[in-house]
């Protein structure tokens, strides 16, 4: 019996430690402009929802900040940070989470993905 709990132990841990792993790696999108998603960020008014770094005025709080997002494990809480589900999140949040107070944007693939490939730079480092 003493056997199969270290058995469920080790497993478990090693289950925990590709979790950790998994957030430790850093996202990128190829081919993506992190400069330009910055510009588009700007553009496009997210921060009058959102505090974004990078982004001096407005500060929004309804939308929450978005420092660190790149590290979180989840997009709004619900959905996995991965490249591609950040990209359609920002281009069409509804569309991945029907009760979700941000708009659908007006952005092309590749300006979604450049916002992506922005927040991404912002990771606590």
């Amino acid at each position: 019996m003493a056997k199969l709990g270290t058995i469920i132990l080790a497993v478990g841990l090693i289950g925990l430690s590709a979790c950790a792993d998994k957030a430790e790696t850093r996202r990128v999108l190829a081919g993506a402009d992190s400069a330009a998603g910055l510009s588009l960020i700007r553009t496009h008014g997210c921060a009058v929802c959102h505090a974004i770094p990078g982004v001096a005025w407005p500060r929004g709080r309804t939308g929450g900040s978005l420092e660190g997002v790149g590290a979180r494990p989840m997009i709004a809480g619900r959905l996995p940070n991965q490249p591609a589900v950040m990209a359609a999140f920002v281009r069409d949040a509804p569309s991945l989470l029907p009760d979700t107070g941000m708009p659908p944007l007006s952005l092309s693939e590749a300006e979604a993905r450049d916002i992506a490939a922005y927040l991404y730079t912002l990771d606590d480092d």
